[in-house]
């Protein structure tokens, strides 16, 4: 939003104050009436013994024309993933759900082997008309993890698991698809992860049969190790990574299917402020492509907050994957404001690019960075229409929730390690973990919005193009994984316990 003044101060002051008195008119009047806007779309429905219940964690969401699919861990185990992934399907662009479990995958449902399963992903394959949930299948053996997909054509019925790898100390993997007609790779879906516990290695494979094979796993050409990344595919059928590793957002591609990976590019150094609370968090990134196959990637940062006591959601820009643009603030709230912001997810609308690119991103925060232990936790979204030069101010979707009322994992309360949006047909949707005051069991389930993430008529858009970094505290990450893995071998399975 430009003022007319034209002295810089005083415009900046104007902009200030106004953006000051939007925000929190828009967060009271949202968060009265988001409670109205949500559906929920899954709910844990297990009874096993060693779970969590009722709890459900850490959606990704895919959409290709009216279809939108969301995949998450429902029940969450305290060392490692849940008792299954669950899946929530919408054939009509949003506007009515179906859930349910993957068959086959854990002992908890429909003749599954293995024990927990975590960190799903979803794509659609255009070429090969298949639906396509990635995630890592953990054993008892030991607590084993492997990488896995199952497949479906209508985002409702899925098949049994189909192993990408099985080196068992595997993590934190996500899949994309070459989705573009014109590409010489069209059709090729590409997986990532690393390997966990034992090197945190990067690890890319290829499978270009609709998922029904998968290639042996390959490096960077540096052997590098990191951990999140988010495989993104431009028309000419490059393929961008954008990844944490060590100190940074960092990046590799590919330029010839797969056959080889470049070395790391870094992206930008990242600073962070550990959230109060015990929530498990950290700057894992988002990473989407538009049209035209400009990549943009967002995480959590402090470098723009005095004395990086609160992250925004920031971003860097590229259009090769080796060039990136210098981090600018998405100026959700004031730079001088106490909110904290963290776990982006990042939407693109692929029919859109470059200036007029439609951009959505649902995150989580705490309206008062430094709480201790008395936060409350709450869901937001912002828009942009030109590309993510201007934004929309923060919006709530859900809460306050108390700390006390989520899921408790091994690295903290936890709703997600990451999360995302997606665009059926120019309308944004995100799904997201809420919860509610518990009664016997824990009451945190998979919601989305009854109306699309909308930029409204005449709304507002705010720039962040005149803010510099202030400060630092460089994040440096402990070890080349999320710990999602069980520590040590568990003491048996518990009798199969299938949900009906």
């Amino acid at each position: 939003m430009n003022a007319r003044s034209t002295n810089p101060t005083l415009r900046h002051h104007f902009v200030f104050c106004l953006l000051t008195v939007l925000t929190t008119l828009s967060a009271g009047l949202s968060t009265a009436h988001a409670a109205d806007n949500l559906q929920q779309v899954s709910t844990d429905t297990f009874t096993n013994s060693y779970s969590e219940h009722r709890t459900e964690v850490e959606p990704d969401t895919y959409a290709y024309g009216s279809t939108i699919v969301s995949a998450f861990q429902v029940a969450r185990w305290f060392n490692a993933g849940g008792a299954d992934i669950g899946f929530a399907t919408s054939t009509d662009g949003g506007k009515s759900w179906t859930h349910g479990y993957l068959p086959g995958l854990t002992q908890n449902y429909k003749g599954g082997k293995y024990y927990t399963a975590s960190d799903a992903s979803v794509v659609y394959d255009v070429k090969h008309h298949v639906w396509l949930i990635n995630y890592l299948p953990i054993t008892t053996n030991e607590g084993a993890v492997d990488v896995a997909v199952s497949s479906s054509t209508d985002g409702i019925h899925w098949g049994n698991p189909i192993l990408v790898d099985k080196s068992g100390v595997d993590d934190k993997n996500w899949i994309t698809c070459d989705n573009h007609a014109t590409s010489p790779h069209y059709g090729n879906c590409y997986v990532e992860w690393d390997l966990g516990f034992s090197t945190g290695q990067i690890q890319m494979s290829v499978s270009s049969d609709g998922g029904k094979t998968w290639s042996a796993a390959k490096g960077t050409a540096d052997g590098a190790s990191g951990i999140g990344g988010q495989p993104v595919v431009q028309p000419n059928g490059t393929v961008v990574v954008p990844i944490e590793a060590g100190v940074g957002i960092s990046a590799f591609t590919s330029t010839n299917g797969g056959t080889s990976w470049s070395s790391l590019q870094s992206v930008s150094s990242i600073d962070y402020w550990g959230e109060d609370g015990g929530l498990r968090s950290g700057p894992l990134p988002s990473a989407k492509a538009d049209g035209a196959g400009k990549v943009y990637v967002v995480w959590g940062d402090c470098r723009f907050r005095s004395g990086c006591t609160a992250n925004d959601i920031v971003m860097s820009t590229s259009t090769n994957g080796k060039n990136w643009s210098a981090v600018t603030r998405i100026p959700i709230d004031p730079a001088n404001s106490t909110v904290d912001h963290f776990i982006p997810g990042l939407g693109v609308d692929r029919a859109t690019s470059g200036g007029s690119a439609h951009l959505a991103m649902t995150y989580y925060y705490y309206p008062v960075s430094q709480c201790n232990n008395s936060c409350k936790l709450e869901v937001g979204y912002t828009t942009s229409e030109d590309g993510g030069k201007t934004w929309t101010a923060g919006k709530n979707l859900a809460g306050p929730m108390e700390l006390s009322w989520i899921a408790p994992s091994d690295n903290g309360l936890m709703v997600a390690d990451y999360l995302a949006v997606d665009f059926s047909k120019g309308n944004a949707y995100g799904v997201f973990a809420v919860a509610t005051a518990p009664g016997s069991l824990l009451n945190e389930g998979m919601y989305t919005t009854n109306a699309p993430l909308l930029t409204l008529p005449g709304e507002p858009r705010f720039s962040s193009q005149n803010d510099i970094p202030v400060a630092t505290s460089p994040y440096v990450l402990k070890s080349y994984n999320d710990e999602d893995e069980p520590p040590f071998t568990p003491s048996g399975p518990n009798p199969p316990v299938e949900d009906k």
